[in-house]
This record gives C-alpha cells, structure tokens and sequence, in this order.
C-alpha cells in the first residue's frame, strides 16, 4: 500500500490560534532522519506535533511480511491515534524521513487537553477516531492478527474481545477440516486459535493474554489512587464512569471480558431514546466508548474482578491476575451471567453452534441456515428479526403460553406478521444433535429439527458471586437504598442512612442488571449508572 498524507477528514486544518494551543502542551525536539520517535510495541509513547520536517507512519516487517509505510506527515500536523487513549502499546512505528522539530504531548498531558479544551479536544478525538477507523483497511491491521477455526468458541471469544474494544486486527477462518493453510508455519490445530502481536505468534491465545501483550491489563502504580472504580463494562457502567469522569473524578473502569455486557450483544434496540430508527447494541456501546476516553475514563479488559473489600479509608478491588485497583468509591455494574439449558453436550456444541448473543459476528457462522432462537423477552424477539432478515428461517422457542408476557408489544406484532420466523409457545428444547457442530435440535412440541446455531436468551444471573460480603437477596442481587436496614450499627456509627444506590458497605454502590429491583433495560442501566455517580460525589463530600 503506498503511503499518503491523511486526508481532511482523519486532520482538518487547524487556524494559527489552534495549532499555538496545541504546541502549549508539548515539549521540543529537534530531531534527525532516521530518528525514531516511537516504535511498534512501545508501552509508554506520546503524541507528536510536527512543528518542521516530515514524520513517515510505518507498519514494521512481520517476518511474512515487509515494512510498509501508512502515511507522511508534515508541518502542522500530529502523529497518533486512539490507542494512545485506550492505553494500548503503540502497534506502529514513527520515524523522521526529513529533519525537523517536534513537540512530544505525554498522555497525561493529552488527557488534560481534553479536559480543559472543548474546541481542541473534539478536533483530536475526531482525527484519532477517524485513524482507527482507516487504519482498518490497510496494511496496519496485520500488526494484530488471529487464526483459528471459524465456528470454535475460542477463536470467536478473540474476535469478539477485539471488536468490543475496537481494536485493529484481521482475523483469518480456516474453515473446518481445511487445515492444510497451516503446513509451513509451524503451527498444528492443537495451537489454535493463535493470536500473532507485532508478527510474533502466541499459541492457544486468549483474550487475557493478548490484552497484557497490548498493555490493555490493568497496572497501576502503587501510591495510585482513584476517586471512582467501576466494575463493569455494559450500559450502567459505562453511563457511571462518563458522567464521573466528566464531573472530574479520576475513574477506571475493569470489565471482565470486554466493555458491552449483554448489551453489545443485542442487534437493534428500538426503543432507546434519540434513535427512532433503532441503533445496534454494538453501535451504541461503540460511541459510549470512545466518549469514556474523551473524559478521560481509564479502560481496562478483560480484568475480572475477584474481591472487593474496604481498607482503612480506601476500597481495594483485587483482580483475577493478583493486581489491585485502590479507589475511594466504587459502583459496581457488573451484570449478570448467562443462563444455560441443562442439556447433554450443551458444552460441546458452546464451541460449535451454541450462541448466546445475535450479532455479525454469529451471523457469519449460521450463513442462511436454520435455526432455532429460544426466549420469551425481547432480547430473543430482536435476534430472532434479525436472523431473520439476514437469510436465516427461524424457530423461536418461548416456555410461555402467551408471546407477550415478557416482549414488548411491537416485537410480538412483527415476529407474528414475519413469515420467515415459526413462534412455538409453551415449548422447550429438549435435545441437541450433531458432529463436530450443532446440526440438529429437538424440541418437545415439533420433534427434531435442522439448526446449524441455537441463540439462547432465557435470561442470566448477577455475577455477585464474588460479593459474599455485600447484603443480596435470594436470587443473588444486590439490595440497595432503602432496601437496606438503615438503622443497623454500622449506619448508626456513621450518622447517616444509606444514599441511593449504595450496598450494605459504606462507599460501593451498584446500578444496572446486577441491582434488586432493577428494570433490565438498557435505558434504565444508563440512568442508573449516571444516578448512583450524584451519591458518589455526595459520599466524597462527606
């Protein structure tokens, strides 16, 4: 690919009063050809402000591959793209081709550009965002890339984990008993699904590991201290951790797979507010991501939380890899988790046709087959239209007698005017069959039916498994508010009852799915996650 310099789009001009701003927040350097000024890998990297000379963007050689050159940047123009917001390692190198000066902007300084100039802020966000976004189609994708069977559950766990995070890569399918792709290159099918990071391969990767690779695992310096962590990533989590972090809070936020939750997972949503035309869930989560990094809310994935306890005057969440997150509030937002049929070789076939979210990314795997969607609420009714629509005949599989008991009304008018999905009410899938994958599914009213994909959506259950010091109720949510005994001891010593949103500790508060008494709407996580922030600056105050 030849390189070029970045069009209007990815950089609009900037007038002689912008571009002075921007030098403020950098330091000089004079600098030579050849120099390099940051290398694929690098963990700690800043953005460059090109004062004089010419600065070339490159892809380094792979070992398959030789190095390319993505772009030329010249005078008044910056060097960088959203990684450098996301934390993530820079995955290209910069060199100067023509001696000049830059103007090197730490991250810490970029994030207070951000903060502190709206006009200037939205101009780089936009041209970052914009990189990422082109960066897609090019040679600089290779720089992350997986391989692995198309329908393995490993390989899709990679691939969602990149998309929910919005990273550039490439990953290639083999499909099937077609392995022979692999001869030569010192891989076997016993290594997949494998991840190559800056051309270097890793054998049974998984999310976990590519993300420390990246520099996307949580490392915090140890006299660090946050004023709000958020533990997870979906809808309240993501509304706490913006509206925090643009009331000035320093926040992170740890998610233990990817920044989305269920709803990432849905395939349109009508009924949010300002999208009248409806909005994917992947869609909306993506532009609740990049306005966290706007704020300046630090992002980490996947980080599984495993306890959370209160220290002297701190909180300490401790994850799955031995780090700790020591914050002086904290929201927990962290869903719930899957329900699954109790099924023979229902584990088997979660490798090879088992769903449990209706997405392009399972979409590719179904490829205008049948199958079989089963759930009465509207997360089944939405991924049943849109399997639909997209080549797929379906059977939606509902316990209850009634289509409408738990599904909005608009979704029951169009499942039952669509003649390419079958309603089985008061029916249950009772057998799975097939070889490698999922080929065949019975279910007690009809007998067996084709299905190359079963898409579960029979509800989940909050992950506060983790929480056992936190006050829950039967089913294992999180009691809050005034659903807590106010007048206990520990309330009384604090002269106060406990605010909106917060658990039986001082200071943790919860919101969304994982919530006793929560909707389990989208809309109503978002509120709730914005909400428990006001008890957050009012528990700080006190």
């Amino acid at each position: 690919m030849e390189s070029s310099r970045l069009d209007a789009q990815q950089l609009p001009p900037l007038t002689d009063a912008q571009w002075a701003r921007l030098l403020a927040y950098g330091t000089e350097h004079d600098v030579a050809a050849g120099d390099y000024l940051f290398r694929s890998g690098d963990r700690d990297y800043d953005l460059i402000l090109v004062e004089s000379g010419e600065v070339e963007v490159v892809r380094d050689p792979l070992g398959w591959v030789d190095e390319s050159v993505i772009a030329r940047m010249g005078p008044r123009s910056f060097v960088g793209e959203l990684g450098l917001l996301q934390g993530q390692g820079a995955f290209l190198s910069a060199r100067m081709s023509e001696p000049g000066r830059i103007l090197r902007v730490s991250r810490g300084e970029l994030r207070t550009l951000m903060a502190d100039d709206d006009e200037l802020g939205d101009i780089v966000l936009h041209a970052l965002w914009a990189r990422r976004e082109n960066l897609r189609r090019g040679p600089a994708a290779l720089t992350l890339k997986f391989v692995g069977a198309g329908s393995d559950r490993d390989f899709l766990a990679l691939r969602r984990f990149a998309e929910r995070l919005d990273l550039v890569h490439v990953a290639v399918e083999l499909p099937p008993g077609e392995l022979g792709a692999l001869t030569g290159h010192n891989i076997t099918a016993d290594d997949l699904p494998v991840a190559f990071v800056q051309g270097e391969p890793i054998a049974r990767a998984t999310p976990g590991i590519v993300s420390e690779r990246l520099g996307l695992s949580y490392r915090g310096q140890a006299d660090e201290i946050a004023d709000l962590v958020v533990i997870g990533g979906g809808p309240a989590g993501l509304a706490a951790a913006i509206y925090g972090a643009s009331e000035g809070l320093s926040t992170v936020l740890v998610d233990a797979i990817a920044p989305g939750g269920q709803a990432a997972a849905t395939s349109r949503i009508e009924n949010f507010l300002g999208f009248p035309f409806g909005v994917s869930g992947r869609d909306l989560i993506g532009q609740a991501c990049l306005q966290a990094l706007k704020f300046g809310v630090r992002v980490y994935a996947p980080c599984e939380a495993k306890s959370l306890e209160t220290v002297g005057d701190l909180l300490e969440v401790t994850l799955m890899d031995g780090a700790v997150v020591r914050a002086r509030t904290a929201i927990v937002t962290a869903g719930a988790a899957y329900r699954t049929l109790d099924l023979d070789r229902w584990a088997d076939f979660e490798r090879s046709g088992i769903y449990y979210a209706a997405t392009q990314l399972e979409l590719r795997q179904v490829n205008d087959s049948p199958v079989v969607v089963v759930g009465g609420a509207n997360s089944a009714g939405q991924a049943s239209l849109y399997l639909a629509a997209n080549g797929c005949s379906v059977r939606l599989v509902v316990r209850g007698a009634d289509l409408g008991g738990r599904m909005s009304a608009y979704l029951v008018d169009r499942l039952l005017e669509d003649a390419r999905v079958e309603v089985h009410t008061g029916s249950r899938v009772v057998g799975l069959d097939g070889g490698d994958s999922l080929e065949r599914v019975r279910i007690d009213s009809v007998g067996e039916v084709d299905a190359r994909g079963l898409f579960c959506f029979i509800g989940a259950d909050p992950a506060t498994g983790w929480l056992a010091t936190l006050d829950r109720d039967s089913d294992g949510f999180l009691r809050t508010g005034t659903d807590l005994a106010a007048q206990s001891l520990l309330w009384q010593k604090l002269g106060r009852e406990p605010l909106p949103f917060e658990t039986s500790i001082p200071r943790v508060f919860a919101a969304g799915d994982v919530r006793r008494g929560s909707m389990k709407r989208v809309a109503a996580a978002v509120g709730e996650g914005s909400s428990a922030v006001a008890s957050v600056h009012r528990a700080l105050a006190g």
